[in-house]
């Protein structure tokens, strides 16, 4: 006969604690299945707190298991007649065969499917030692995970591979215990093991994100020279009012280090001109300067963009011909001509 749920479920309260497994179970002969149960824990996971995050964060995601597994049938599989001791042998059967909906063992490690969100590798796993139904962990597991500053908004999902064992079967030990050199036990478990994935999403927000797409102009060392820097809101989200501003360290300078921009809609461009000086005798080569843009956002807060490079050509300076010192050098070549011409033809009447 079927055993109605709500009977099983009043036997929970009375249900003896699970013994350790036993390292050799005892085999079919020496036990009797008095009932067969159904049901299996099911196991679900949910996030704490907000599981929306701003691209290159770095955040705790906390993570609670919670077990809703039911008892849902229960079947009678072997009568006791007028027997007491069979009576009282089923009646402890059956507690234990509620038990069936705990996990034992769980393993939850959490992996990332995309490569623009990084899991700390030193927090990714985490063990329980049994998950009971309708009983929360006393602490949620805790990884710690960074998100790109190129990963582009929206829902991305986590995995959360699982593993764990139930109580699927109990058997009587039906007196025999003496037998088997076990004079406590009175029961033997089977368990079955189970690996299955949970999902996690979370939330990248949309917002305005820029990068430098263009420069163009020269420098010369020791002089002045016109910079263009053209900057693109590759973002999803309109910056308002938005101002560049770059840093130049020495050797180099800017005449004024920050320029409006106005408006930028996403994948909209802006250019700024910057005058940049070097000092004098600054080697030759490519320089990188930081940049950064600062705008209103959709919640008219002040918002800066994260820090830019911008890569700037140094040449040496062209030489310029020195006229003067051409003729100067030209005439005196003409002189010391004469005075040799003058020479040989003195020599040349003294003969």
């Amino acid at each position: 006969m079927v055993v109605c749920i709500l009977l099983s479920i009043a036997f929970v309260a009375a249900v003896p604690s699970v013994a350790a497994k036993e390292y050799l179970p005892p085999t079919y002969e020496y036990t009797s299945n008095f009932y067969t149960s159904y049901g299996e824990p099911a196991i679900s996971a949910s996030v704490l707190g907000d599981t929306e995050f701003e691209r290159g964060e770095t955040a705790t995601l906390e993570v609670v298991l919670a077990n809703r597994g039911v008892i849902y049938g229960i079947k009678a599989d072997k009568t006791v007649g007028t027997s007491e001791t069979l009576h009282q042998l089923s009646l402890t059967e059956l507690q234990y065969e509620t038990q069936r909906t705990i996990a034992y063992g769980l393993k939850a490690g959490l992996v990332s499917s995309t490569d623009m969100i990084d899991v700390d590798p030193e927090t990714s796993s985490h063990t329980l030692e049994a998950l009971y139904p309708g009983v929360l962990p006393e602490r949620p597991m805790k990884f710690t995970i960074t998100l790109s500053e190129d990963i582009p908004a929206g829902v991305y999902i986590l995995e959360l591979p699982l593993s764990y064992e139930y109580q699927s079967d109990v058997r009587m030990t039906v007196g025999q215990s003496i037998i088997l050199g076990e004079p406590d036990l009175d029961h033997t478990n089977i368990y079955t093991n189970v690996n299955t994935t949970l999902q996690i999403p979370i939330i990248v927000k949309p917002a305005a994100k820029f990068e430098v797409t263009n420069v163009t102009g020269t420098l010369v060392s020791g002089g002045t020279g016109v910079v263009n820097v053209t900057y693109t809101n590759t973002g999803e989200l309109t910056a308002e009012d938005a101002i560049a501003r770059i840093v130049a360290m020495k050797p180099l300078s800017a005449a004024r280090s920050t320029k409006s921009l106005g408006t930028i809609e996403p994948g909209e461009s802006r250019t700024a001109t910057f005058t940049i000086s070097s000092d004098v005798g600054t080697l030759a080569k490519n320089y990188g300067i930081d940049s950064e843009i600062k705008y209103i956002d959709e919640n008219g807060d002040d918002t800066f963009s994260t820090s830019m490079k911008i890569s700037l050509p140094l040449e040496e300076p062209q030489r310029e011909i020195n006229v003067t010192g051409f003729a100067l050098a030209g005439i005196f070549v003409i002189i010391i001509v004469l005075v040799v011409k003058n020479k040989r033809k003195n020599a040349s009447n003294d003969n």
